[in-house]
């Protein structure tokens, strides 16, 4: 059985400034802010080591096919894997339905998204260092 790790929260809002103010105020998160190619930083958020991403509106023509946007509130969870294209043939074995299949999303990160019951939404990825 591939072995699932923790890797993030991701919600998104249409005002990640304030959703990320409102984790720091209520909760004492830090804010980090990383960078986007094209388009403004990311507001994440360590929460005393949890990693909680807040991204904005999606830009056009940047979602992945099967990924209905904008979803506001809790848009996911991540696990990492360590072969995500064995780990995805294991879970389809077992009946489980992908919206988004394999796909290197940028260097050193492959993701999928598979559906959960509840219509949750769960992101796989690995991380590799280029």
């Amino acid at each position: 059985m591939p072995a699932f790790v923790y890797d993030h929260i991701h919600l998104r809002s249409p005002d990640p400034e304030a959703t990320g103010k409102w984790y720091e105020n209520m909760f004492g998160a830090t804010i980090i802010r990383t960078p986007r190619d094209g388009g403004p930083d990311r507001v994440d958020l360590n929460l005393d080591g949890l990693m909680v991403f807040i991204a904005g509106p999606p830009d056009e023509g940047t979602v992945p096919d099967g990924i209905q946007e904008p979803h506001y509130g809790l848009d996911h969870f991540g696990l990492r894997v360590e072969d995500l294209e064995q780990t995805v043939a294991t879970m389809k074995s077992k009946g489980a339905k992908f919206y988004v299949e394999p796909v290197q999303f940028r260097p050193g990160v492959k993701l999928a998204f598979v559906w959960a019951p509840d219509d949750v939404r769960i992101e796989l990825l690995e991380r590799t260092m280029p």
